[in-house]
């Protein structure tokens, strides 16, 4: 987008592409767009430098360098014909079966680090919201109780 944008070229902003910017204007977006860049970078950093193990996004293939202990489930799991055919849904699909913690614990303990849902703290925003509207909903029905009293 930097690039794009750089060049004049606002096909990825279509609103902007409607008017007509001045070259100090476009300077700012560009600006913008590596402050946002760097933001990311330095908050998702430790998600973007990790390294997910080749097994757990294919269970069903070269598992040769792999701890014992796992490779003795992998193989186990290897061989289950019934979840070979799960596999086709998708890794997190594959991995988020109720049977996989239970059957597989020391694959299923490494593997759910890596399905997080969202990795950030959208989850923990959300939670902060619906509380804040609760409140606010009990603060205006309190407010136009006492107001009929």
């Amino acid at each position: 987008m930097k690039q794009n944008i750089g060049r004049g070229e606002f096909s990825q902003f279509p609103k902007l592409s409607q008017t007509s910017c001045q070259e100090d204007d476009v300077s700012t977006y560009v600006q913008h767009l590596n402050a946002l860049y760097s933001d990311f970078e330095s908050r998702f950093e430790d998600i973007l430098t990790m390294i997910i193990p080749p097994w757990i996004i294919n269970p069903y293939g070269d598992i040769e360098e792999t701890s014992v202990i796992i490779q003795e489930e992998l193989t186990e799991l290897s061989t289950n014909e019934e979840l070979k055919v799960q596999f086709k849904n998708g890794y997190q699909q594959f991995w988020l079966q109720n049977n996989i913690p239970v059957t597989y614990p020391v694959l299923w303990n490494i593997a759910r680090k890596f399905l997080i849902s969202f990795p950030s703290s959208y989850l923990v925003e959300r939670g902060f919201s619906a509380v804040t509207n609760l409140l606010t909903k009990k603060e205006t029905d309190w407010t136009s109780l006492t107001e009929e009293i």
